[in-house]
């Protein structure tokens, strides 16, 4: 598999759990206790805007991932981040992010100050 597909098929599996945050077959997703502190309604449309996030660039996305963005809701910026790690030890990263069978997915939600 050459880089281009790699990477491409990583974005594709980053994109389907980022689409899909509740669909556990694609990954986990996990906010800080900054994110959390929102509460609920404020937490879904945070959620809503991460699901539909497509502005994806070469400042934002230098490796075509799709595995890192910013939303802003009522005027303050969050990160999303997707982390990769390994499934039969989940304290080791993922040796290949694109293998869905050995990666398990974290898609984390989290204010700017507590990246």
């Amino acid at each position: 598999m050459t880089t281009t597909d790699r990477a491409a098929k990583i974005a594709a599996l980053n994109d389907a759990l980022r689409k899909s945050p509740t669909d556990r077959r694609l990954g986990k997703t996990t906010m800080t206790d900054g994110v959390d502190a929102l509460g609920p309604e404020k937490v879904a449309a945070l959620i809503a805007q991460v699901t539909s996030f497509d502005a994806f660039s070469e400042d934002n996305d230098p490796y075509g991932e799709h595995d890192f963005g910013s939303v802003t809701l009522d005027g303050e910026k969050y990160f999303w981040k997707i982390d990769y790690y390994a499934k039969a030890d989940p304290n080791m990263g993922s040796e290949d992010p694109s293998d869905e069978m050995v990666t398990e997915r974290v898609l984390t939600l989290m204010r700017t100050d507590e990246y």
